[in-house]
C-alpha cells in the first residue's frame, strides 16, 4: 500500500508578492536577537522561593509568590491580531493555614516540646525556639519554597504536572485536569507522614505491588530531643525534581506482563535523606502511587537536587546529582526495579570532593553531542556563590571520564539565577547586579571551555533588579523577574513585582529551527512559532525565504508536520490582512441614538440652506479629485479582497491535505483491529466514499487502503444514526453532520464520529473538536481519541 504522497497544491501557492522596498528595508536588522516583548506580568505580592520562575515543557511559566503560585502560559493563538504575547493566566492560592508535621502522638509531643522550651540550657530552649518547623507558633512565613514541573504527557491530558513546596513544608502535586483550573493530586508530605509513622518514624520503603513497607532500623524514644528532630528533619523537604517517563513492566492477575509509563519524583529531605517515589500515568489521585523508596545520601547540609539521565548506546543511565550547603556535589544510583531500558551507576560519582564552605544552590544537567568522540555527553553546571563549576561527563571504552573545574569572573555578586533550555546548550547566568550572561560551551581535545557573552538588555529591563531568569523549552524567550532598581544611589520606598519577557533569538533563527527539526511536533516548538507569528503580523507577509524553502520541503518530505507549520503561517498571514477592531469585542457600546430636538433640528435647517451654496461651489471643484480618488480606493479594495480568497484557498488546500492523511491513518487503524463482521462505531463507509470523492487529487495509497478496507467489510455500510431522529447521519462533510431532518451535530477530528453527547474536547488553539473515550470504545479507538489536533498539534482539552 505504500505510494507518493499526493500533490493537490495549486498554482501560484508558493507565489508571494514582496516589494522592493519591503525587501530592502527589514526592521528586524536594527532590533537584533534581544528584544524586549509586551505584555509584562504584574504580580500582586512579593517574589518567594528559591529559584521564582520555573518553565515548563508545554510553555507554562510557574512564578512563586508569597500567597500564590502565578501560572502564565503562552499560547501561539493564529486568531489573534495583536502581535504582543497571549498569554493566559491562572493561580494557585497557598493554603492560609499553616501545616505541622507529625511526628507522634500529640501528648506526648507537647509534652517534649514544653520541656524543650522551659529547659534551664539556653543552647537548647533557644534553638527551639526560633525553629520554625519544630516550633510553628513563632510565625511561619508564607509562601512558596520551590515548584518543579514534570515532563511533557504525565497528566490526563498529555501536559505537565507541577510540584509545589511552600514555606511549611507541604508537598503537593497539581494537574490541569480543564482548562484553566489546576486540581490537587495528592499531598505528599501527609503520605509519606502517614508511612512513616506506620514504620515507627523509620527509613521507610512502601511498594504498593506487595502491599507492604518495611524499615531499616529501630528509633530511639520520642522523648530524645534529638529524636524528635531527627523526626522533623526527616519530614522536611528542601527540593524535589522529576525525572523523564520510563516503562515499567507489571504482572496482572493472569500472569501477563503489562507495559505501564511512570514518572518518578525525587525529594530531597533535610536530613540528607532521597524519598523516591514513582507515578502511575496519567496521575489521576493518590491512587497512582505505585513506590516509594528511601535512599540515604550521606550528604550533610543537603542544599540541591537534579536528575542525571544520560543515554549511550541505546541505554539509559540515570542518577541523582546532590549537592550540599558546605560545597560537595556527588551523584547517588538509583535502582530502578522492572524499568525497560534503565541502567543504574554501581556506586556514587563524586564530582566536587572539597568541603570549601561555598554552597551549591542551583544545578543544571544538559545533553550534548560530543564532536571528537562522536556521542552523547552529559555537562552539569552549578552555582557556587558568584563561580559557576562544571563537570563533563562521558563514557568511553575506558569507563566513565569526569573532567570538572570552574569559570570565574562572572559576576561581581553572587550567582541569582542559573538556567539552560531544555533543548541547547547554552546556559544563562544572572546576579543581582542586573547582568545576564550567557555561556556557550566549546569542545577541546581535554574537556570544555565556555564561549563568555553579555546579554545586553533592551530599555526597560536594563536597570532592573533581576530576582530569577528562566529560558524557554526551545530558547526563544527568556522570563525575567525583576523589580526597580536603585536610583541616585537611593533604594526605591516600595517595590512592585513583575515578570517581563525578552526575546533570546530572532525570527530567522527560530524558523530555520522549525524548518530542519526533528521534534515534528508544533506545539512543543511553541515558543519558536510566536517569534514566526510576531514577524508575519509585523511585516504583513509571509518571508518569501522561508515560504519557498517550506515549499520545497512539503513535497518532498513524507510526514505532514511541514504542512501543519504552512497551515500555521497562512492563518498568521490572513489574520494580518485582517483590520483590527477599533475597540475590545467584550467592552459593551455606550452609544445610543436620540432623536434631535425641535430647536435643533430647527437650527440644523437653516445652516442647511445657508451653506448650500458655498457647498454647490466646493462640490464642482472637488468633483473629479473625489471621483478618481475613489476608483483608486475601490480597485485597492478589490485587490485586497482577491488576496485574502486567494490565502483562503491556500488554507483549504492545506487544511483538506491534512483531514485526507489523517483519515488514511484512521482506515489503517480501522483495517488492522477489526474483524469482518464488527461494527466498528467509526463511519468507515462514508469516509472511504470521502476519500474516492474528491478527484482533485491523484492519491494511488488511499486508493489502494479504501480497497482493502471494502474487501474486508464484505459490503457492510456500518452507518451513524440520529440520536433524535434515528435517521442515518451522512457523511458529506468532514466538520458536520445533517441529518435528513435538520439535527447537526459536529464531527471528531480524531475519529471522524458525530458528537452526539452535550459535552466533548476543544483544541487548544480551536481548531477542532474530539469527542470523550467511552466504556465501550476498544484500546485502539481510545488511543486515536488520545491524539493531538490534526492541524495544529495542540492537545485537546
Amino acid at each position: 500500500m505504500a505510494a507518493s504522497s499526493p500533490t493537490c497544491t495549486p498554482e501560484g501557492v508558493g507565489d508571494e508578492p514582496t516589494s522592493e522596498s519591503e525587501q530592502e528595508t527589514d526592521p528586524w536588522a536594527a532590533l537584533g536577537p534581544i528584544v524586549k516583548r509586551e505584555p509584562e506580568i504584574k504580580l500582586m505580592s512579593s517574589i518567594s522561593g528559591l529559584e521564582p520562575l520555573a518553565w515548563s515543557e508545554d510553555h507554562r511559566l510557574a512564578a512563586c509568590t508569597s500567597n500564590s503560585i502565578s501560572v502564565v502560559e503562552l499560547v501561539c493563538d493564529v486568531n489573534v491580531h495583536d502581535q504582543n504575547l497571549v498569554l493566559h493566566r491562572t493561580i494557585i492560592p497557598v493554603p492560609e493555614s499553616v501545616y505541622e508535621l507529625k511526628v507522634g502522638p500529640e501528648e506526648e509531643v507537647l509534652k517534649v516540646k514544653n520541656a524543650m522550651a522551659s529547659s534551664d540550657d539556653l543552647s537548647q530552649s533557644q534553638l527551639f525556639m526560633i525553629d520554625k518547623v519544630m516550633n510553628p507558633q513563632t510565625g511561619v512565613t508564607r509562601g512558596v519554597k520551590y515548584t518543579s514541573w514534570s515532563p511533557l504527557g504525565c497528566d490526563v491530558n498529555g501536559r505537565c504536572l507541577l510540584a509545589t513546596l511552600t514555606l511549611d513544608n507541604r508537598l503537593t502535586v497539581y494537574s490541569s485536569r480543564k482548562r484553566l483550573q489546576w486540581t490537587q493530586e495528592a499531598d505528599l508530605t501527609k503520605l509519606y507522614g502517614d508511612m512513616l509513622a506506620s514504620c515507627n518514624y523509620s527509613s521507610v520503603s512502601y511498594d504498593r505491588s506487595v502491599s507492604s513497607s518495611s524499615s531499616s532500623s529501630t528509633p530511639a524514644p520520642l522523648s530524645d530531643p534529638e529524636e524528635l528532630r531527627r523526626r522533623y528533619r526527616m519530614q522536611t523537604p528542601v527540593r524535589m525534581e522529576w525525572s523523564g517517563m520510563c516503562t515499567t513492566q507489571q504482572v496482572q492477575t493472569n500472569n501477563q506482563c503489562q507495559e505501564v509509563e511512570t514518572v518518578l519524583l525525587a525529594v530531597l529531605m533535610e536530613n540528607g535523606d532521597l524519598v523516591v517515589w514513582q507515578f502511575r500515568l496519567p496521575l489521576l489521585g493518590e491512587e497512582a502511587v505505585l513506590s516509594c523508596n528511601t535512599i540515604q545520601s550521606g550528604i550533610a547540609a543537603p542544599s540541591v537536587l537534579a536528575w542525571w539521565e544520560y543515554e549511550h548506546g541505546g541505554r539509559r543511565m540515570s542518577g541523582l546529582i546532590v549537592g550540599s550547603g558546605s560545597g560537595p556535589v556527588k551523584i547517588l544510583p538509583v535502582n530502578l526495579r522492572a524499568v525497560k531500558g534503565y541502567f543504574t551507576l554501581r556506586q556514587p560519582v563524586v564530582l566536587w570532593p572539597e568541603s570549601d564552605r561555598i554552597p551549591v544552590h542551583q544545578i543544571r544537567c544538559v545533553t550534548l553531542f560530543h564532536p571528537l568522540h562522536k556521542c552523547n555527553c552529559s555537562l552539569v553546571v552549578a552555582a557556587r556563590g558568584s563561580y559557576l563549576f562544571w563537570c563533563l561527563l562521558l563514557i568511553t571504552k575506558a569507563g566513565l571520564n569526569v573532567h570538572h573545574s570552574h569559570v570565574t569572573g562572572l559576576h561581581t555578586t553572587p550567582i541569582t539565577s542559573l538556567n539552560a533550555g531544555h533543548h541547547g546548550g547554552s546556559v544563562y547566568t544572572c546576579a543581582l547586579d542586573g547582568r545576564v550572561k550567557k555561556l556557550t560551551p566549546v569542545f577541546t581535545d581535554a574537556a570544555v571551555i565556555f564561549k563568555q557573552e553579555e546579554v545586553s538588555l533592551p530599555e526597560g529591563v536594563a536597570g532592573r533588579r533581576l530576582h530569577s531568569i528562566s529560558v524557554s523549552p526551545y530558547g526563544a524567550y527568556m522570563a525575567m523577574a525583576t523589580t526597580e532598581g536603585m536610583t541616585n544611589g537611593l533604594h526605591p520606598t516600595e517595590r512592585h513585582y513583575q515578570v517581563q519577557f525578552v526575546t533570546l533569538k530572532t525570527p530567522e533563527d527560530a524558523a530555520t529551527e522549525l524548518l530542519e527539526s526533528g521534534v515534528q511536533n508544533l506545539f512543543r516548538q511553541a515558543d519558536l512559532l510566536d517569534l514566526l507569528r510576531w514577524k508575519v503580523l509585523r511585516d504583513k507577509r509571509i518571508p518569501p525565504l522561508i515560504l519557498d524553502e517550506l515549499d520545497e520541503k512539503v513535497h518532498s518530505s513524507s510526514t505532514t508536520y511541514l504542512w501543519r507549520l504552512k497551515l500555521f503561517l497562512c492563518r498568521v498571514f490572513y489574520q494580518s490582512l485582517q483590520k483590527s477592531p477599533a475597540d475590545s469585542r467584550w467592552k459593551p457600546s455606550h452609544e445610543e441614538s436620540k432623536a434631535p430636538m425641535l430647536a435643533e433640528d430647527g437650527g440644523e435647517r437653516g445652516e442647511d440652506r445657508n451653506g448650500e451654496g458655498a457647498e454647490e461651489s466646493q462640490a464642482q471643484g472637488e468633483g473629479e479629485g473625489e471621483g478618481e480618488g475613489e476608483e483608486q480606493r475601490e480597485e485597492a479594495k478589490a485587490a485586497e479582497e482577491d488576496r485574502v480568497n486567494e490565502v483562503l484557498a491556500w488554507m483549504e488546500v492545506v487544511e483538506m491535505h491534512l483531514t485526507r492523511e489523517h483519515m488514511k491513518r484512521v482506515l489503517g487503524e480501522v483495517y488492522l483491529h477489526t474483524w469482518i463482521t464488527e461494527n466498528t462505531s467509526i463511519p468507515t463507509r462514508g469516509v472511504c466514499d470521502f476519500l474516492a470523492s474528491d478527484n482533485s487529487c491523484e492519491d494511488r495509497a488511499a486508493k489502494v487502503l479504501i480497497g482493502h478496507v471494502c474487501k474486508k467489510m464484505n459490503k457492510q455500510t456500518f452507518p451513524e444514526y440520529c440520536s433524535l431522529c434515528k435517521d442515518v447521519l451522512p457523511f458529506n462533510d468532514r466538520r458536520q453532520a445533517v441529518c435528513p431532518k435538520g439535527h447537526l451535530w459536529l464531527r471528531c477530528m480524531l475519529s471522524y464520529q458525530a458528537c452526539q453527547t452535550v459535552s466533548y474536547r476543544r483544541c487548544l488553539l480551536q481548531d477542532s473538536i474530539a469527542r470523550l473515550p467511552g466504556p465501550q470504545d476498544p484500546d485502539w479507538i481510545k488511543r486515536i481519541l488520545q491524539g493531538p489536533c490534526v492541524f495544529c498539534d495542540s492537545p485537546l482539552l
